[in-house]
């Protein structure tokens, strides 16, 4: 019982901190809306007691100016997490997935964002899973880049050394690698030089995911590093969901158990259509995955 009292402790002054925030930061217009976290609607509505939440992360290609839920998604990433196991999942979409778009015929899939946001997205991403997200996570990549910087960078395991001329012409060596923000923002977003394409973009993705998960874990416990970041958040974040419900979601994530993590891309065929080159996805093995993870948030195998 020692030992849960300062979690307890913690989570208590992680909630006091929502809480005042819900009535501080609307007042904060200043601040740039770097951050959109909405709530799924549908039919069924979202379930605020399920073991397994699930959270389609996406970062915006937005430019200068640009409303970045109405461009298209760059990184996308259907991330489930067990409240009661610890144990999360990600499955990784690659951008150039060609798939049907509710009301839009079929397109590349992050096209959704920008045919009709975050909403549309989600469910677009749903479908092709058999997954439908309860939140999706929008962010420009700047902020994401201050994120990680704000935490002190982050740590990956990198299995392939990589370059690119215009993001970064030094690479990346083989091995743990330690990126600040900025490189965490080009190992998650270089595609060409890498064998896999899009592929391997998106299992990039997934390693630098595992590496603010574990970053975050690890400094959890200094005081002071949970609350800041939840008011940095939502000094920057637009979101329907009410204090609550950011509450338990900030709990799930702190209860994520790294050597319960599990990912796994979707693969496809690559195509063209119209002139330009897609990737065809496998949906046999996307909805694999999807059943798979569906009741606990893991995936045996890719």
């Amino acid at each position: 019982m020692r030992k849960r009292f300062p979690r307890l402790l913690r989570w208590v002054a992680v909630g006091a901190v929502l809480g005042v925030a819900a009535l501080v930061i609307p007042d904060s217009a200043v601040k740039s809306t770097e951050i959109e976290l909405v709530k799924v609607q549908r039919a069924d509505g979202v379930d605020l007691t399920p073991e397994v939440v699930w959270i389609l992360a996406v970062g915006s290609d937005a430019r200068p100016g640009e409303d970045m839920t109405r461009t298209r998604g760059d990184a996308l990433q259907l991330v489930g997490m067990n409240t009661r196991t610890g144990a999360a999942t990600a499955i990784g979409i690659p951008r150039d997935s060609w798939v049907p778009i509710p009301g839009y015929g079929s397109s590349r899939v992050n096209a959704a964002l920008a045919y009709g946001g975050p909403q549309l997205l989600g469910r677009t991403v749903g479908d092709l899973v058999g997954i439908q997200p309860d939140y999706v996570f929008v962010t420009r990549f700047p902020y994401f880049e201050d994120m990680v910087n704000e935490i002190g960078g982050i740590t990956v395991h990198n299995p392939r050394p990589f370059y690119d001329e215009n993001l970064n012409r030094k690479g990346f060596k083989s091995g743990q690698v330690h990126l600040n923000g900025y490189g965490a923002m080009a190992f998650s977003r270089i595609r060409k030089s890498l064998p896999g394409g899009d592929f391997d973009r998106s299992a990039n993705q997934q390693r630098v995911l595992r590496g603010i998960q574990a970053r975050v874990r690890a400094r959890a416990a200094v005081p002071g590093f949970i609350e800041r970041g939840v008011l940095s958040v939502m000094a920057h974040m637009h979101t329907d969901l009410s204090p609550a419900e950011l509450f338990r979601l900030a709990q799930a994530t702190a209860h994520v158990v790294p050597s319960k993590i599990t990912s796994c891309v979707v693969q496809g065929s690559i195509g063209n259509v119209g002139g330009a080159s897609v990737v065809l996805p496998y949906v046999d093995q996307a909805r694999r995955y999807g059943n798979e993870a569906r009741q606990d948030a893991t995936i045996e195998r890719c």
